[in-house]
């Protein structure tokens, strides 16, 4: 469908018609200066042409196209109906040193935790179209990195591009389900969760994990907790040059789980992080007013390309009449 986003600067069309028909005629009284040193050339009698003056064809018509880019045509394509239906999910993940340990088995050989990571939860992130996800990074202290958003693309890329030590080499898991909390205040109606994946045990932070929990029993917010780590003693760490397997507080995380109606994890493998997909799922999807997005097209520029042509032939034909007449 065709429309113009400002029609009414339509009104504008008979503007210069009006200032012609306000601006004052040209007086016929007999004060014409005259200038003796000019008698000799007849200068003085020449004929006066009246200040005002009408329009021609060709500038009614470069004003009527400026008027019409300003209106700003727009092509409206059909309605395109949106998602009704979805859940709010932030997800927070550990970046702390112990992730680089390389005791997770992918594709047939040993790779590092946050890698692993990274691959699995990006396919993850990937099959959650139609809900709203966010995503917090968390080391000495969490920050947001992307709010939530329907945009799973960029929540995506914005987790490959997350880099160990990025906030510090330590675990903060109390500031990062603070943080998540705080991200659902203005949520109040929907299907709110936090996954939180991390390898270690709370070492740092302003937040007590035992006081975040306590804020998102009261928010009503439910936290899906995922222990990343194998058992197996191979373990190499960037930071921590041997660990010899994992230091989760599989206490802490399960508690938070199940005070919050949640479940907890153990992702020793690909498979045991893959676990929390299906009971995502199982989750009851928020129920939301249908909405609907009209892709647009705009159109102004062809009205203004057409007005730019005029006005330069316009100028090219001046300026040739002018070489024309005799000097």
């Amino acid at each position: 469908m065709f429309e113009f986003s400002w029609p009414w600067l339509f009104l504008l069309l008979p503007l210069p018609l009006t200032l012609l028909l306000l601006k004052p005629a040209a007086s016929n009284a007999t004060t014409r200066l005259r200038i003796p040193s000019f008698a000799s050339h007849n200068l003085n009698n020449q004929h006066v042409e009246p200040s005002a003056r009408k329009l021609n064809t060709l500038e009614w018509l470069l004003w009527a196209l400026l008027v019409t880019a300003s209106a700003n045509p727009t092509w409206l394509d059909e309605p395109i109906s949106l998602p009704n239906e979805g859940r709010d999910i932030m997800l927070a993940v550990d970046l702390s040193g112990s992730m680089t340990e390389q005791d997770m088995a992918y594709n047939g050989q040993y790779v590092d935790r946050l890698t692993m990571v990274k691959a699995v939860l990006s396919d993850f992130i990937e099959q959650r179209q139609g809900d709203r996800l966010g995503l917090i990074l968390f080391g000495d202290t969490a920050f947001l990195q992307t709010p939530l958003t329907r945009d799973v693309k960029t929540v995506s890329k914005m987790l490959t591009e997350a880099q160990i030590g990025l906030v510090g080499r330590a675990t903060a898991i109390g500031d990062a389900l603070g943080l998540s909390v705080k991200r659902f205040a203005s949520k109040k109606e929907s299907n709110r969760i936090v996954v939180l994946l991390t390898d270690g045990q709370n070492t740092a932070g302003n937040l007590d994990p035992e006081d975040a929990l306590l804020l998102a029993r009261e928010e009503g917010i439910k936290v899906y907790t995922i222990g990343v780590g194998s058992d197996n003693p191979r373990g190499f760490s960037l930071f921590n040059m041997s660990s010899g397997g994992s230091n989760l507080d599989e206490s802490l995380l399960k508690n938070i789980a199940e005070q919050t109606g949640g479940l907890y994890f153990r992702a020793k493998d690909v498979a045991g992080l893959q676990q929390n997909y299906a009971e995502l799922d199982k989750l009851e999807p928020i129920s939301a007013d249908e909405q609907t997005f009209r892709p647009q097209t705009a159109l102004f520029y062809y009205p203004l390309l057409l007005a730019i042509l005029l006005i330069s032939a316009m100028a090219f034909l001046k300026t040739v009449r002018a070489l024309k007449e005799p000097s």
